[in-house]
Order: structure tokens, then C-alpha cells, then sequence
């Protein structure tokens, strides 16, 4: 497969979409964002990358970065993290409140913001640094590039956070948030401002394409069973109340974020980040799932 060929005839198809889609603006600090951006970089199980536009320009990588929280209380607390967290998609917007109520603090899955929250204070108990070890865990799978904390953007989503603030409150009420609020909203509000590049995204979730190792040391990062457990997770409720509608144009196990990224995994052959801030109608890159559609329509790739 010519990738490189691939997402540069992508890149060009899907300029077009400029100006169609809206930049996030109830994160202030996200409206600055340059809504012209676009980057795509694909790494192979194998070493390889191939990119294409902005791949180097670091952004505020959102809820993607719900993945790497997952994945490590999955690590540190394996099965344990289902007790707390559902696995079900939700049909709702990533920041209700409707299910809360008559599920009883019970989040539905570990993408909407309510799961996120509920996965930020299993890692307040199982971290003695969480940030710094949330961090350091990405930095590593990552190999290279730089992962940092956008204070700018952190401080714009409290300003902003009263919904997640409600969702945090309304959890605890029934038992399900165990630290102090205001601790959870300081960790979930950082670890969602991270900024990275696409480079560094694609090659974060490369373990996710290997079985759960490393590419570069091939230690385990995740056994393969809890692997295939968050792709499947990413399939059925990475791109909130949107993914039916992903999976069946594009056919990949994904995560999103408001900031314009989407991260896509074909589990032993790629992971494949694109960004592109303009946003449709439910939050997801509009630009960036026009490009995986396409992506995987030429090239006959994904898991079905």
C-alpha cells in the first residue's frame, strides 16, 4: 500500500470542506485556533510514518486523551474499572446529564464526560503523581515529540465548567466519585488540555494496533484481551452520539476530541491521526472524518 500517495490524494480531496464546519468556541481558548489547519500522520506496526500537512503543529488534544486515562486505570486496575464505568454507547451528547439520573451515577461509557470523570478518580486513587504519571505514560508511548499541559486551555474549561462540575457533583451524590470534586475537575481539566502533535498521537496509539506492546520495546503496555476491549470500546462510543454514523463510513475502532483531532487504529497494520479544527454538528473534526472516510474507501482498509 502507497500511503504516502494516499493521504496526500486525501489531503487534496477534502480541502474543499474548508469553512464548512465550526471551530469549538465554548472553550475560549479554542476559538483562537487557526480553523485552516489540517494534518494527517499514519504509523505502521512496523516503523514506518507517512504524513502530510500540519503534522507538526501541537493542539489541545481533548477527549482523546480519555484513551490514555483508560488505558492506564485499565492497567493499574484491570476488569475493577467496569464496576464503576458502563461499556454501552450512550445516544446522548458527550456532557449530559439525562442517563445520570436514571442510571443512578452509573456512566454509561468511559468516553462521555461522566465516564471520563468517574476514570480521572480511579486514577486519584491508583497515582500518587497523576498528572505527572499520566504524562509520563503518554511521553513514552509516544517515543518522541513534546507532550505538555496547555495552562491557557486548562483554565479556559473551568472558567467554562459547569456542566462537568454538575456531572461530577450528581456522581458523588450517589457514591461513585470518591475524592473531592474539585481535585477530579483539576485532573480531568488537564489531562484534556494536552497538547500534542499528530506525529506523537499516531504514534501513541500504536499499542493499540500491536496487541497492547510497544512498537519501539515491545514491552506489554496492556494484555491483548483489555487491547481488543478498548478498540471495541473506541468502535461503539469514540466519536460520541456520531459513532454509528463513523463506524459505518469509516469502519475503524476512533476517539475524537473538540479540539479537531481523531485518532483511528486497524489493529496489526496502523494508527492514523488527523486534525482538523473545524467541527460538525456533534463535535468531530468535519474535515477529519471526510479524510478517513475517503481513506479508507480507496484503500479497502478497515475492520470489516
Amino acid at each position: 500500500m502507497d500511503y504516502q500517495s494516499l493521504l496526500e490524494r486525501v489531503y487534496q480531496e477534502t480541502e474543499a470542506f474548508k469553512g464548512q464546519g465550526k471551530v469549538a468556541d465554548y472553550i475560549p481558548a479554542l476559538k483562537q485556533v487557526d480553523p485552516n489547519r489540517f494534518g494527517m500522520a499514519l504509523a505502521t506496526v512496523d516503523g514506518g510514518l507517512f504524513t502530510c500537512g500540519d503534522v507538526h503543529v501541537p493542539f489541545s488534544i481533548q477527549s482523546i486523551s480519555k484513551v490514555f486515562t483508560l488505558a492506564l486505570a485499565l492497567k493499574r486496575e484491570g476488569e475493577k474499572v467496569w464496576t464503576r464505568v458502563g461499556r454501552e454507547p450512550s445516544g446522548h451528547p458527550f456532557n449530559s446529564l439525562v442517563q445520570l439520573e436514571h442510571e443512578q451515577g452509573f456512566p454509561r461509557n468511559p468516553f462521555i464526560n461522566a465516564g471520563a470523570l468517574v476514570v480521572t478518580d480511579i486514577l486519584l486513587d491508583s497515582l500518587s503523581k497523576p498528572l505527572e504519571e499520566i504524562l509520563t505514560f503518554i511521553s513514552e508511548l509516544a517515543g518522541s515529540g513534546s507532550v505538555t499541559v496547555d495552562e491557557a486551555v486548562a483554565c479556559s474549561e473551568e472558567e467554562k465548567g459547569d456542566r462537568n462540575a454538575a456531572l461530577a457533583h450528581f456522581i458523588k451524590s450517589f457514591g461513585n466519585i470518591r475524592h473531592a470534586v474539585e481535585e477530579v475537575l483539576n485532573l480531568y481539566f488537564r489531562h484534556c488540555a494536552i497538547t500534542m502533535t499528530c506525529t506523537g498521537l499516531a504514534r501513541a496509539f500504536l499499542f493499540l494496533a500491536s496487541k497492547g506492546r510497544h512498537p519501539g520495546t515491545g514491552e506489554a503496555v496492556l494484555t491483548s484481551s483489555l487491547t481488543k476491549r478498548l478498540n471495541s470500546l473506541m468502535m461503539t462510543s469514540g466519536l460520541y452520539n456520531e459513532s454509528g454514523e463513523f463506524a459505518y463510513r469509516v469502519g475503524l475502532p476512533s476517539k475524537s476530541g473538540v479540539g479537531g483531532g481523531i485518532v483511528s487504529v486497524l489493529p496489526g497494520h496502523f494508527s492514523l491521526a488527523v486534525w482538523g479544527p473545524e467541527l460538525d454538528a456533534c463535535g468531530n473534526s468535519l474535515r477529519g472524518i471526510e479524510a478517513l472516510d475517503r481513506f479508507t474507501t480507496y484503500s479497502g482498509l478497515s475492520v470489516f
